[in-house]
C-alpha cells in the first residue's frame, strides 16, 4: 500500500505551498509546467502512491471512498494558449486551456478548431483524453484527427514527446493518438499541439454534432481490446511505462 503520508511530506518539501489543496478532502496537486507533473510522477513512483488525473469537466467527479488514498493530478493551471503558428495552421497550448475559448483566442489569426465550437464544458486536455468526437456528413470527426504532438508526463517520472508537429509525420501508426483517448490511464498531457484549419473552412463544420462522450465502452474496450489496434497499444504502453499502476482505471459505481 502507498505510504500517502510520505509521498505528501516529499511533494510539501519540493514544490510550492500553493501547488498542493485540499478539494472536498482529496488532496490535488496543480503542476504549472511539464516539467512540475513530471516531477510528481517521480515522486508518486518511488513512494508506490497512486494517482488521478483530472480536469474540469470529469465524467468521474474525484470525491468519495474511491479517491481517498488517490491523489489528484489537476490541469487547471496548464491553461495558456502557448503558440499560434499561422503559417503552419497548428497551435501548442497547455491541457487547461478551456475548449471553447480556443477559437475565440483564434479569430484574430483566421483560425478555427472544429471541436472547440461542439458544446464540450471541459479543457483541451480532457476532450483529447475522452476522445470528444463529433459527427460530421455521417462520419465519425474525433478530435484526435488534429492531434499532432504533446507534452506527456509518463507514470514513471520521464518526460515524453510523441508526434510531430506537422500534419503527417510517419507513415503507419501515430503514437500520439493512443493518448486520445486514454482517459489518463497512460499519462498526463501537460501541453498539446493541434492543427487549426483556415476559417474559410468554417461553413463546412456548421453542422457537426457532438458525440455522446462513452467512457463505458472504454472501459469495456480496455478489458477486452479484441482487434482494436489502439486499445492493443494503449495495453503495451501501459504495461512497460506503468507497471506499478500508478494510474488506476476508475470505474463508476451506482
Amino acid at each position: 500500500m502507498a505510504d500517502q503520508t510520505d509521498f505528501m511530506r516529499a511533494v510539501k518539501d519540493e514544490f510550492p505551498e500553493d501547488r498542493l489543496t485540499y478539494q472536498r478532502g482529496i488532496s490535488t496537486f496543480h503542476p504549472e509546467s511539464p516539467d512540475e507533473a513530471t516531477a510528481v510522477f517521480k515522486l508518486a513512483d518511488r513512494f508506490n502512491q497512486k494517482l488521478f488525473i483530472s480536469g474540469f469537466g470529469n465524467i468521474i467527479d474525484p470525491v468519495g471512498d474511491k479517491f481517498k488514498n488517490l491523489v489528484v493530478i489537476g490541469t487547471d493551471r496548464l491553461n495558456r494558449l502557448i503558440e499560434i503558428v499561422p503559417g503552419d495552421y497548428y497551435i501548442i497550448v497547455g491541457a487547461g486551456y478551456p475548449l471553447k475559448e480556443l477559437n475565440i483566442a483564434l479569430k484574430e489569426y483566421d483560425l478555427f478548431l472544429p471541436h472547440a465550437d461542439l458544446p464540450y464544458v471541459g479543457s483541451i486536455g480532457g476532450a483529447l483524453a475522452s476522445g470528444l468526437s463529433a459527427d460530421y456528413k455521417g462520419h465519425r470527426l474525433p478530435i484526435s484527427r488534429y492531434f499532432l504532438k504533446a507534452d506527456v508526463a509518463m507514470p514513471e517520472g520521464n518526460l515524453i514527446r510523441p508526434g510531430c508537429g506537422c500534419f503527417k509525420s510517419v507513415s503507419g501508426f501515430d503514437i500520439v493518438r493512443v493518448f486520445s483517448p486514454s482517459w489518463g490511464l497512460l499519462g498526463f498531457i501537460a501541453n498539446a499541439w493541434l492543427r487549426v484549419l483556415p476559417v474559410s473552412e468554417r461553413p463546412n463544420y456548421e453542422n457537426i454534432i457532438m458525440r455522446p462522450i462513452e467512457y463505458d465502452r472504454f472501459i469495456d474496450i480496455y478489458n477486452n481490446p479484441g482487434d482494436s489496434v489502439s486499445a492493443q497499444y494503449s495495453l503495451k504502453i501501459k504495461s512497460k511505462f506503468d507497471p506499478k499502476d500508478t494510474l488506476p482505471l476508475i470505474v463508476p459505481t451506482d
